[in-house]
């Protein structure tokens, strides 16, 4: 240990020990920060259409289908970029993953200037959706740069303050269209094209700062110290196949599929959902939908907090428990939320649902640094696609626009499959943890059920 290399406390290992959210000390907090914001302008982008439907759609002819299509299309293609993004965190670094990513995919929300067809919108919105895999970056960011007692936390604030890009963009993108539309007196079509020109600014701008100011790892570039460690040979193949052969990584991708994808879905509804149902005009609806995105930046970090408590008190199988408990309860609210047939009794429920759903989301990512230090990349991009796998899955299913259910039935539907999916938490085991039914292995020589 250097303590007096850095003003932060850190372990053997140079990762920090505590976690001071105010602090832009380098390189453990500015990593943070720039982690933080660099995945916020990615939500910011890609929920950036969701709240100007009610003016795209029309100016597109878009049908119900149309519009449940390119919701899909958007979670599609960050399926396969968090596959991707995983791997390449374990090669390349997380800083250099994110930062490529991004500048990417900026220039696509640009290309809204040109598009005339429902096909060109499917496509835009599946594009622009593989910079969320910038998740995983982000997520792996923070394990790199904070030790086992206090990454829960990390990981929760990191990702909680990102999503409320997602909510941002809710509240900011109708006001932007206003502004287009009355004052500077550009028609509907050009000013909702015009507006997306802002977000994919905002995502360019914070790649460039990643690259400038942000560092790998706590002594340096990432990819400089893998070649001075011998485990460096280690390749690409061998690490991911590492990390797809771990059985706890799939149930972890199935639970997340079941709390940060019915977030990403009720994102993508929750605006247009407000504005057909209880008829209130589109700032209000994006007002509405900017609550349960902002709640992200209490309701994440509590689950990561929550995590990390358990986990110094009970262990792993009080981080299990905790994840179980806190995402039933989401299943719970969500089913209600379909339930409710007043305006502020759904508000009510959504907020409560919005705060258990989202800290579901930080315990998840309170066991994942866990599952394999040696492919973490790996595991944390099949856990963060799984997010979106569910998104997907649960559009198509109940949210494309072709099937039979009411929006509202839909979102009760999701609760339950948000209950029955989070079952699957009782399969994880740990042979030096234990898992939620059964001890460690080291403690008893054959499992048994607790009382």
């Amino acid at each position: 240990m250097e303590p007096q290399k850095f003003s932060i406390a850190v372990d053997s290992g140079h990762k920090a020990t505590e976690f001071r959210p105010l602090s832009l000390s380098s390189p453990h907090m500015r990593a943070f920060h720039l982690a933080w914001l660099s995945l916020f302008t990615c939500f910011f982008s890609t929920f950036s259409i969701p709240p100007l439907l009610p003016i795209i759609r029309q100016d597109l002819n878009l049908s119900p289908s149309d519009v449940g299509t390119a919701g899909i299309a958007a979670f599609a293609g960050s399926i396969i970029s968090r596959l991707v993004m995983g791997p390449a965190c374990d090669v390349f670094g997380p800083r250099l993953a994110s930062a490529t990513l991004s500048l990417a995919t900026a220039p696509i929300l640009l290309s809204a200037a040109f598009i005339s067809t429902p096909l060109h919108f499917i496509l835009l919105r599946f594009f622009v959706g593989f910079s969320l895999a910038n998740f995983v970056a982000n997520q792996f960011w923070m394990s790199s740069m904070f030790s086992r007692c206090t990454v829960g936390l990390a990981n929760g604030v990191a990702a909680g303050w990102a999503n409320v890009g997602s909510g941002v963009t809710q509240l900011v993108m109708p006001f932007i269209f206003s502004v287009l539309n009355t004052y500077f007196d550009l028609t509907q079509s050009v000013s909702w094209r015009t507006a997306l020109v802002v977000p994919a600014v905002f995502q360019a701008l914070m790649a460039i700062m990643v690259l400038a100011y942000g560092q790998d790892l706590p002594d340096g570039s990432y990819r400089n110290i893998r070649k001075r460690e011998k485990n460096s040979k280690d390749d690409a193949i061998g690490v991911f196949l590492n990390g797809i052969k771990n059985y706890r990584g799939w149930v972890l991708g199935l639970t997340y599929g079941y709390c940060f994808g019915v977030e990403l879905t009720m994102d993508n509804i929750i605006a247009e959902y407000f504005y057909d149902r209880f008829g209130v005009n589109l700032e209000t609806a994006g007002v509405i939908a900017a609550s349960f995105g902002f709640a992200n930046w209490v309701s994440r970090p509590t689950g990561g907090i929550v995590s990390d408590k358990l986990g110094k008190r009970f262990g792993m199988r009080g981080r299990l428990w905790g994840l179980w408990v806190v995402q039933t309860v989401a299943g719970v609210m969500c089913l209600w939320l379909g339930e409710v047939k007043s305006l502020w009794g759904s508000i009510a429920v959504m907020c409560g649902f919005s705060f258990f759903v989202q800290a579901a989301s930080g315990l998840t990512f309170g066991v994942v640094p866990f599952v394999s230090k040696r492919s973490m990349g790996v595991i944390s991009g099949m856990t963060g696609s799984g997010g979106t796998v569910g998104a997907v899955v649960t559009q198509l299913l109940l949210f494309s626009g072709s099937t039979k259910f009411s929006t509202q039935t839909g979102i009760s539907l999701m609760g339950v499959m948000m209950i029955i999916s989070t079952l699957s938490l009782t399969t994880i085991y740990f042979p030096q943890w234990g898992g939620m039914l059964c001890g460690p292995s080291s403690e008893h020589q054959h499992c048994q059920l607790l009382a």
